[in-house]
């Protein structure tokens, strides 16, 4: 006959019964165990209720928490995705939900250093201040007459904390600089290529120069959420040179992704919630040139001026075609140098090797360059 094992209700004691017993005596303690009939059919029903009442309350505590994110995403507007990011997007501190002005502020910073009496002396930077001068600014070159315009290191961080001193929610600043740029190895790791970009002031042979890091902890780093700022940046080695964490990687067709260059830092090198986008002449390994093959009578920096004339060709511009049309400017005046005479060939061949420079634009956060209209 076969048997079974159960366990005494008083003691606990093990005992072996027949299959079909309904009670036991134990025989340690006398107290009598009622068993109950096994029906493997009886019990696979009630593992199989059991198992529809946890996954009913499994789906119920789902659909609760999709309520919740749902409310939670129509009540705040999310920022910074972006179907073109090359790396996931970095974590962000929660933007500030103060309403925006609709009313702010504009500011600019307009820096050209000429380096008269210098080796490198630049002959385009202060044409770029002229061409530039529809701007609300405050102007910083070596023909101003008075000590606290000329561009000076000293004056140029004044400059530029000006500029973001108490700004607020509205607030559109601009700061463009014309001038010489130029890179150095990087210590502090957060860089990708291995070199921090620079800016030269007047006198930089005596006092030095101005690191990206410190720029971006200058402008960048208080934006409030709600302000803007755009760099115009004509200088060499100048792709970088705020530091932002977003880098618009395009192609000669126009199309792009986004690098995200601010995995490296330490800190998050971003903005306090507003919006920075920076404008450059070129990517950081590249060199930018005063040129007259693109005005033809006056020498200018081939940024500046294909910016502007990217700006001035159309109303409505995007962020996209404004960079395709600026890159496209430098491309043709670089292609249309078909001259005559020994001269005149020499001197093409020259502009042709002046113009591989190409314009670069970086960001504190990802967006889609050609549905956001652009706007100073």
């Amino acid at each position: 006959m076969s048997s079974r094992t159960v366990r005494c209700s008083w003691c606990g004691v093990q005992l072996t019964i027949p299959t079909r017993a309904q009670n036991i005596q134990c025989s340690v303690c006398k107290a009598v165990t009622q068993v109950q009939q096994h029906n493997p059919l009886s019990q696979a029903q009630n593992s199989i209720q059991d198992a529809a009442s946890k996954i009913k309350e499994f789906l119920n505590t789902v659909s609760s928490n999709l309520n919740s994110v749902v409310a939670s995403v129509n009540s705040y507007n999310m920022h910074g995705t972006s179907s073109y990011s090359s790396f996931p997007l970095p974590v962000r501190p929660m933007p500030s939900l103060m309403p925006i002005s609709e009313r702010g502020r504009k500011r600019a910073v307009l820096c050209g250093v000429s380096y008269h009496g210098q080796r490198y002396r630049l002959k385009g930077s202060v044409n770029d201040l002229h061409q530039s001068s529809y701007l609300n600014y405050y102007q910083s070159a070596e023909e101003e007459s008075h000590p606290s315009l000329i561009p000076t290191k000293y004056n140029i961080r004044k400059a530029l904390q000006w500029l973001v001193q108490g700004c607020q929610p509205g607030d559109s600043l601009v700061f463009h600089y014309s001038g010489h740029g130029s890179q150095q190895r990087d210590f502090s790791g957060d860089e990708i290529d291995g070199y921090d970009e620079m800016l030269w002031p007047v006198d930089h042979q005596t006092e030095g120069t101005i690191l990206d890091d410190e720029i971006n902890s200058t402008i960048v780093k208080p934006l409030p959420h709600g302000a803007k700022l755009h760099a115009i940046i004509d200088a060499c080695h100048s792709g970088t040179i705020l530091d932002l964490p977003f880098f618009c990687r395009m192609n000669r067709e126009g199309d792009y992704v986004w690098e995200d260059h601010g995995f490296l830092s330490p800190t998050y090198r971003s903005t306090s919630g507003g919006l920075a986008i920076s404008f450059s002449a070129c990517d950081d390994n590249q060199i930018s040139v005063d040129t007259m093959a693109l005005s033809g009578n006056t020498v200018t920096g081939a940024m500046t001026y294909s910016f502007i004339k990217a700006a001035e060709k159309e109303h409505g511009l995007t962020y996209g075609r404004l960079l395709h049309a600026m890159r496209q400017i430098i491309r043709d005046a670089k292609a249309g140098l078909h001259l005559n005479g020994p001269i005149s060939t020499l001197l093409s061949k020259v502009f042709r090797t002046e113009l591989s420079q190409v314009p670069q634009l970086s960001s504190s956060e990802m967006f889609e360059i050609y549905s956001k209209p652009f706007c100073l």
